[in-house]
């Protein structure tokens, strides 16, 4: 991967980010009209990038299906925060990616964070953590919180088609809900608010034009 992109990657997020309105984008259609709660927990999520087959692939987690609001979606690796953390969420972005999917922590390259974004269903502030590795790391997926692997090139989320919507209902709203469809899973919710500033940062950077 272009160290030069790289770096202007790093720098471009010491800048003013895209923010909600991106995010927003990617939301569903009537997610402004719920109410944001006090938030009761922090968490820290990694979004991963690595060189491979010539270009830069990301990862995310599929969970297992269990009695719980987030069962069987499609993720970035993270989780909420634990005191061992010590105040950091960039501590707690990297120990659960170790944790879920195996990434050695002193591997990878944090270049820098992306929005928080609030989640109301669980009353979580996420907390986007964007971290580079040199190489394609060796995965380990723990089956106790991964039940598979979502790894695909990022040049995959400039397509179009990717970019679906569907209907949804939560409570009393009812609407449509956009997501990405990469490889037959529908990314949504939050991890597509998350993907979407992300993307239009690259946008920003023409990470096409490494691609030709």
């Amino acid at each position: 991967m272009n160290e030069a992109f790289i770096n202007s990657l790093k720098h471009r997020l010491t800048l003013p980010l895209p923010g909600k309105d991106a995010q927003f984008r990617m939301a569903a259609s009537f997610r402004h009209y719920i109410p944001q709660n006090t938030v009761e927990i922090n968490a820290g999520v990694l979004l991963l990038f690595y060189p491979y087959q010539n270009e830069l692939y990301t990862i995310l987690t599929k969970r297992p299906e269990y009695q719980g609001v987030h069962s069987g979606q499609i993720s970035f690796p993270g989780g909420k925060y634990e005191p061992i953390d010590n105040n950091d969420l960039i501590a707690t972005a990297l120990r659960e990616a170790r944790e879920e999917i195996g990434v050695i922590p002193e591997l990878i390259y944090v270049l820098g964070k992306l929005t928080p974004l609030y989640i109301p269903v669980s009353k979580t502030e996420v907390f986007p953590i964007v971290g580079f590795t040199k190489s394609r790391p060796q995965f380990i997926a723990d089956p106790y919180e991964v039940d598979s692997l979502v790894e695909f090139a990022v040049s995959d989320l400039f397509n179009p088609a990717i970019r679906q919507e569907k209907p949804y209902t939560h409570g009393q709203y009812t609407g449509t809900v956009p997501y990405f469809n990469i490889q037959g899973h529908h990314v949504w919710g939050a991890t597509a608010m998350i993907m979407n500033e992300f993307l239009e940062i690259l946008n920003e950077l023409n990470y096409k034009s490494i691609l030709s």
